[in-house]
């Protein structure tokens, strides 16, 4: 059955794609055997992270440079990444009524994913949806984060470009940045430029870009103004992507991003296999028992933890 479902993702048949992804994000028995009947088929589509604070219009831009992909004769995937609902678990804003413009071609794949708790914003498995699609034959797959929390280190983490994307209103966002956007962003986009303050924030952007670059930068961050909900700047903003794309390849970088992606991918893995290897039902008794001890002081956590170790 896994294999039949493989091959029809190989095919690039939608149900199929939409089958695959529902298993992994479901934490299915089956999707680590789905995934690695299809590794060997990854590996060939380019990554877009598109993170920035709520109500910055990422999902419009997504929207526009998913449509702009299309009609240069790109495959295109999306994953958008959505705080979960409460109630269901699943994701509050539905994909289909902020992106029915791309959802309506046949080369576009788009799914949202619930975050499901998880401290960053990026869902646990978006990664592993990635690897659906990028089997499936998608050439460019964007992935859109809610933009709280971790989630842009975690997309950086993904992404081979990352874009963040900023409105004039977010006044001191450039302050806020500097903890971790400003280390992320490959570029930057100042959506709703048509209001005011947008001239301000761009100098003020580009200044604190040019003070980051050291002697070893041989690349000036970009920063890209667009009114996405009139389409203005989208043209621009795929120019730039596509040229940093190939500063990567040339430049060797590429390659050397992806062994690191890979590297953290593994030791996630890793991590949650011994995690769950570690705590048998033995343990979690010991655990059990000693909290109250642990809590009251009698015992450390450190005694514990070399405890649990013997």
């Amino acid at each position: 059955m896994l294999n039949k479902l493989a091959e029809r993702i190989l095919s690039s048949e939608k149900n199929a794609i939409a089958r695959g992804i529902s298993l992994v994000e479901n934490e299915s028995k089956q999707a680590g055997e789905l995934l690695k009947l299809l590794y060997k088929n990854t590996g060939k589509a380019y990554l877009i992270g598109i993170t920035g604070p709520p109500g910055a219009g990422k999902s419009t831009i997504t929207n526009g440079l998913a449509k702009l992909l299309n009609e240069k004769g790109y495959k295109v995937g999306i994953i958008a990444v959505d705080p979960t609902s409460p109630f269901t678990g699943g994701a509050l804003l539905g994909d289909r009524i902020r992106m029915q413009d791309s959802g309506k071609d046949s080369d576009t794949f788009i799914r949202s994913m619930a975050t499901r708790g998880s401290l960053g914003g990026l869902a646990k498995k978006a990664k592993e949806a990635c690897e659906i699609l990028d089997a499936s034959g998608k050439d460019f797959i964007i992935i859109e984060t809610v933009g709280v929390g971790q989630s842009e280190l975690d997309i950086a983490q993904t992404a081979d470009t990352t874009v963040v994307v900023l409105v004039p209103e977010s006044g001191d966002a450039v302050q806020t940045m500097k903890a971790g956007l400003m280390e992320i962003g490959d570029i930057f986009v100042i959506n709703k430029s048509d209001r005011e303050g947008s001239e301000s924030l761009g100098v003020a952007l580009r200044t604190m870009l040019h003070l980051k670059m050291t002697r070893e930068s041989d690349r000036e961050i970009p920063v890209v103004k667009t009114v996405a909900s009139r389409n203005k700047g989208i043209d621009e903003l795929y120019d730039f992507i596509l040229r940093h794309k190939l500063y990567l390849e040339t430049k060797g970088k590429l390659e050397l991003k992806r062994k690191e992606n890979l590297l953290k991918q593994i030791n996630e893995l890793v991590n949650n296999k011994l995690e769950h290897k570690f705590w048998t039902d033995s343990r979690k008794e010991m655990l059990d028992k000693q909290i109250s001890k642990i809590s009251q002081r009698e015992v450390t956590p450190y005694d514990f933890v070399d405890e649990l170790f013997n």
